[in-house]
């Protein structure tokens, strides 16, 4: 293999790495009620086994495999309108269809499978981040950095705000105004059992019944949470485009620098996000206290996303992953069609016109879930592609994109001779 395609075969191995990471936590939420992705104490998640998933998700991979991910397509960006530059359509063309598309996906996929998509705010992520895709690598780096720091801030200064609420709302004579604002944060934060078994319920129902308690969860997502996760999506796709302009992805730096970066992740980053796991269940849990953890858990994130990517790719130069070099870089390149499939897949696992397990598995038995689904991307995906040019959905978003149909199966192999 060349040294050009060993590059490209290592995003594409890292890719596949975060798309599988990031089901480790998003199968909480897409079998368990929307509370469970951030209340360990739902569903058993703060003893036992299930605690244990709950400490090494909240260390290793929450946010982290997203993050990875989001710094990824920031890089697969550039690297198709390089691809795209002197041909019709340009690039700009080329991208702002893909984007549109991509918008459309993700609505779709919200409403009728997984309430958390990403692909919503990829795609406005990325139709702001391609204006600034021509500043410099050192500028990418610096503007991505201080957005994560800002809104790190912002953050960590809301989780103080509640915490300063919640001593106003339980002083003898406290204000009306700051009972109401409360109630409705509380709310938020901690739902009564009364709407965990409405959301459990839905979801086990027909499939009208759980479109509408995804449009229940999306109602809030959309004006609360969506502004924020798109600015730290642009943050961490100027990052992904400044790493990959350096060589980060493929290859191009020293294993001294990759090494470098893996020890700061792991021996620092990390005992800081087990700390503030400790810290939140030392606190048994309070709402308050979990959710100033989660804000500060932001510092130390991006920090083990690049160690697991850093350590990934010293193995891929090494050789040292065998066979799974392979499957990883498969999955990676089908990376949209396995992101659907995951959820065409816990969909039918979960909702009632499937097997109706919503909210009959606990956080330990979920990762049973997982590593079937692990299995399946991982030994379907190299097969596919030896057929085929193109994932499935990659195939129909390149088709919708262009307007035209491009080859689906790859051409039989020429023998030598």
């Amino acid at each position: 293999m060349s040294v050009s395609a060993e590059r490209i075969v290592s995003i594409d191995v890292v890719r596949g790495f975060a798309v599988l990471g990031i089901l480790l936590m998003n199968v909480t939420g897409m079998g368990l009620p929307a509370t469970a992705y951030l209340d360990p104490t739902f569903a058993g998640g703060h003893e036992g086994a299930d605690f244990w998933m709950w400490s090494i998700n909240f260390v290793l991979t929450d946010g982290k495999m997203r993050g990875l991910f989001t710094m990824l397509f920031g890089a697969s960006m550039v690297l198709i309108a390089e691809r795209a530059d002197g041909q019709r359509p340009g690039p700009v063309s080329i991208h702002y269809r893909r984007m549109a598309w991509l918008l459309i996906f993700g609505l779709l996929h919200a409403y009728l499978l997984w309430w958390g998509d990403i692909l919503v705010c990829y795609a406005i992520a990325g139709a702001i981040v391609f204006v600034l895709r021509t500043l410099t690598q050192r500028t990418l780096l610096i503007c991505g950095v201080c957005i994560l720091a800002m809104l790190t801030v912002l953050n960590v200064a809301t989780g103080i705000a509640l915490e300063d609420l919640r001593f106003a709302a339980h002083q003898p004579d406290a204000a009306q105004a700051d009972l109401d604002a409360w109630a409705a944060a509380s709310f938020a934060l901690d739902p009564p059992a009364e709407a965990r078994d409405a959301e459990i319920a839905a979801m086990r129902g027909g499939i009208l019944e759980a479109i509408g308690a995804r449009a229940v969860n999306l109602a809030f997502v959309y004006p609360n949470l969506l502004p924020f996760e798109v600015i730290e999506a642009v943050g961490q796709m100027m990052i992904g485009i400044a790493l990959f302009r350096s060589g980060f992805f493929s290859l191009g730096w020293s294993s001294g620098s990759y090494l470098r970066l893996a020890a700061l992740g792991y021996g620092i980053a990390v005992p800081v996000t087990a700390w503030l796991a400790w810290r939140a269940w030392d606190a048994d849990f309070d709402v308050v206290v979990l959710n100033e953890m989660v804000a500060w858990s932001a510092v130390p994130r991006p920090f083990i996303a690049l160690a697991h990517a850093s350590t990934l790719l010293l193995c891929v130069r090494l050789g040292c992953l065998g066979a799974l070099k392979g499957m990883l870089a498969a999955a990676g390149r089908m990376a949209l069609s396995n992101y659907l499939l995951t959820s065409l897949i816990t969909t039918f696992v979960f909702c009632g016109f499937g097997l109706g397990l919503f909210g009959a598995l606990s956080r330990a038995e979920l990762m049973i879930v997982v590593l079937a689904i692990w299995a399946f991307i991982l030994l379907w995906s190299g097969p596919w592609l030896r057929h085929f040019a193109y994932g499935p959905f990659e195939w129909i978003w390149r088709a919708l994109v262009r307007w035209r149909l491009p080859p689906f199966r790859r051409p039989p192999a020429i023998p030598p001779g």
